[in-house]
């Protein structure tokens, strides 16, 4: 491997291994300082400092050695891992790497110019219904007469076109050069999501690093024409995926779903402090699931606890925007791709979340009034 060689494999590792943040700070790895002294040998191995700190999470240096392993060019990836004495700061490199700083990824505000807004729709765990809320919210929306899409990011479980009844394949649409993928539409809603193109039970096997390219793709090489507002379904968790939407696009904020019980609380709310490291607005938490009214008896059951969403956002000083009980025909409706808010509108499932579509809608077209 020549000189140029070596100094393109060296600059791709170091992009690489900015996608990789801090579950907590949101610092990459790079910036940070963690990454130093990077070289790549003759033989195309790749060799560098990590200096781990005592509180970081051992999944850094691992995510580290995926990222890089990942490079076009890269024959082996060796890491000398250093642990700085307790509560020694971690130093901070103005060249953490040979050839040269490569500063982690902002923003891009012009990624896709036609949408007004972008809110993402989380949680801490998975099975809360997020991607229900998600789903009913865009759809609320559309019935209301804003222009909606929903970005079904939950790239290892994509659950959104079961859940909109859609098994048709996106068109590629443009000129040469300048294609990109056209979304499908159901109930007024323009979808996206990697379940379009993958095969009936096909699995998205992948390493964290490949996903913030794929939602890179979704955003700016999709025509998603003229949006009052983007829906980003996330998957569930703070791990790759979240941390990459927000280097990637500026979001108006966020929207935190839980069930009551504490073990759902409890994911929430690392999730919520996540987002705020990361500068992004919580706009308020959605508590799914809240109570069982029984349709024979009328008898209502807090199967999951009572109120564990409010006393979050009590918590943690954001909004409380609402409570979904808990209903079969939001199920059935999921399973056969007819969303509640269009399958019974009427329900209380179905009111509950129209009411959370308004609360979003109305904190991210007058912030100042909400903040």
């Amino acid at each position: 491997m020549n000189p140029t060689e070596r100094d393109a494999v060296l600059r791709r590792v170091a992009a690489a291994l900015t996608t990789i943040l801090h579950p907590v700070t949101g610092d990459d790895i790079v910036s940070s300082g963690r990454v130093r002294e990077m070289e790549v040998l003759d033989d195309g191995t790749v060799r560098f400092k990590f200096a781990l700190q005592a509180d970081d999470p051992g999944t850094l240096v691992r995510h580290a050695r995926s990222a890089a392993e990942t490079v076009e060019g890269v024959h082996k990836v060796k890491i000398d891992i250093s642990l700085p004495a307790a509560g020694a700061p971690l130093p901070k490199s103005k060249s953490p790497l040979r050839a040269g700083n490569v500063p982690a990824p902002t923003p891009n505000p012009n990624l896709i110019p036609g949408v007004r807004h972008i809110v993402a729709v989380s949680s801490g765990k998975g099975g809360v219904g997020k991607s229900t809320v998600a789903v009913n919210v865009a759809t609320a929306l559309a019935q209301a007469g804003r222009r909606v899409g929903l970005l079904d990011a939950d790239i290892y479980g994509p659950n959104v076109p079961t859940m909109f009844g859609e098994k048709r394949k996106p068109r590629v649409v443009g000129d040469k050069g300048q294609e990109k993928m056209e979304p499908l539409d159901a109930y007024g809603v323009r979808l996206m999501s990697l379940g379009f193109l993958l095969d009936e039970g096909q699995a998205a096997i992948m390493r964290g690093p490949m996903i913030a390219g794929i939602l890179k793709q979704f955003l700016g090489e999709v025509a998603w024409g003229e949006l009052d507002v983007l829906i980003v379904d996330m998957p569930p968790g703070t791990g790759d995926a979240q941390l990459s939407l927000v280097q990637t696009i500026r979001l108006d904020g966020v929207v935190m779903v839980t069930t009551p019980q504490d073990v759902s609380t409890g994911d929430v709310l690392r999730g919520i402090h996540m987002f705020e490291r990361t500068n992004t607005r919580v706009l308020g938490v959605v508590e799914n699931m809240s109570g069982f009214i029984c349709p024979c008896c009328g008898q209502r059951y807090e199967i999951f606890g009572r109120a564990g969403g409010r006393r979050l956002a009590e918590q943690t000083g954001v909004d409380f925007l609402g409570e979904v009980p808990l209903e079969i025909p939001v199920r059935e409706g999921g399973d056969v791709g007819v969303p509640i808010v269009i399958s019974q509108p009427e329900s209380p499932a179905a009111l509950a979340l129209r009411a959370v579509a308004d609360a979003v809608m109305a904190r991210i077209e007058a912030p100042a009034a909400v903040a």
